[in-house]
């Protein structure tokens, strides 16, 4: 019954939340290979520092890079971690992941860095909701870059004052990035453009049939709704240029500098300027701090098989991993990275 319930709330969660990163639709829990009971979970929860855990891991919708990523990660652990077991879950991704930890549905999860933050500050997504603090930092990942595609001529987010822009599903963390962005260059979203909430693949159509002028994208380059949309239409990248992308690390932590590579788009054919959020593991605060420990040792230990079998695995980074990231690491995460000499 309990295990019913458990998996009945995440479903809720997943459904009723709008989240960002991580794909779809949610689906039900798969546990990886290994994965143990319902009563060997329970008891790993409060198990002691030192013994072997099996904790859920909340990712995103089954058709998205957090579900198959983790997926990678949990049987990479089967394997080569054996005291640390990983049951993924899919769900509604960083929003709904914070929530399923705070309820201890999951004890470890996917997030954007900026979600997480507002979710610390009980801010933006999280303004109705208020702070939740329940939840530390483990591991950035990868990086999920703020994409800003624009009809052929355009040349600056400057550009984009009084055109028609999708800036994403309504309340969601790309609108949010879209706002600081925009207001980067001195442009109100709701005054100085006209708004559109669309999703990538619906906002990549309509640019096709011209009804809107950009839209922002804020997902690992190459996106696919973006690369099918270059085979057929001109388009142009727009930058983040890099007083702008100062003044947003200023106002905003959790971003940092990318560049998305020539030729990442067909006929975009230059280096383009940007910032970006990054994928991060997140877990709960009263998690034993040696199976923490574990968690990232396994991850980055094991980073090429990772690689070999996802390709956002290929970007792990030690250094990367403490960059940008405004909320504490938990005790765990900081012994490793301060063992290996990446953190002080």
């Amino acid at each position: 019954m309990k295990k019913t319930l458990s998996i009945l709330l995440t479903l809720a969660l997943a459904i009723s939340l709008t989240a960002c990163g991580g794909g779809d639709k949610p689906a039900e829990s798969k546990p990886a290979e290994s994965a143990g009971t319902e009563s060997s979970m329970e008891e790993s929860k409060a198990a002691p520092t030192g013994e072997a855990v099996n904790w859920n891991f909340a990712t995103g919708g089954s058709t998205g890079t957090y579900y198959a990523y983790g997926g990678v990660i949990a049987n990479v652990f089967s394997e080569k971690v054996p005291n640390v077991k990983l049951t993924v879950q899919s769900t509604g991704a960083s929003k709904a992941n914070i929530f399923s930890l705070d309820d201890n549905e999951a004890q470890i999860g996917f997030v954007q860095n900026d979600v997480m933050d507002y979710a610390m500050k009980g801010e933006s997504l999280f303004k109705e909701d208020g702070a939740i603090t329940s939840f530390s930092a483990v591991a950035a990942l990868y990086p999920e870059t703020c994409q800003i595609v624009g009809a052929k001529g355009l040349t600056s987010v400057a550009d984009l004052k009084g055109k028609n822009v999708s800036v994403g599903d309504a309340g969601s963390g790309v609108e949010f990035n879209a706002t600081q962005i925009l207001a980067a260059y001195g442009i109100d979203i709701n005054k100085d453009i006209t708004k559109h909430n669309l999703s990538f693949g619906d906002s990549a159509e309509a640019l096709k049939d011209g009804k809107i002028d950009a839209f922002f994208c804020v997902a690992g380059a190459p996106t696919t709704a973006i690369t099918e949309l270059a085979t057929t239409n001109d388009i142009s990248i727009l930058s983040v240029d890099q007083e702008h992308a100062d003044q947003l690390k200023k106002d905003f932590p959790f971003y940092s500098d990318i560049s998305i590579p020539a030729n990442t788009y067909k006929g975009v054919d230059a280096d383009v300027q940007t910032v970006a959020v990054k994928a991060t593991i997140i877990c709960r605060n009263d998690l034993p701090e040696d199976a923490v420990y574990n968690l990232v040792k396994g991850i980055f230990d094991n980073k090429d098989m990772i690689g070999e079998s996802h390709a956002k695995g290929k970007l792990l980074d030690p250094n990367y991993a403490v960059e940008a990231i405004s909320v504490p690491f938990h005790p765990g995460a900081e012994k490793y990275f301060k063992e290996i000499g990446v953190m002080k």
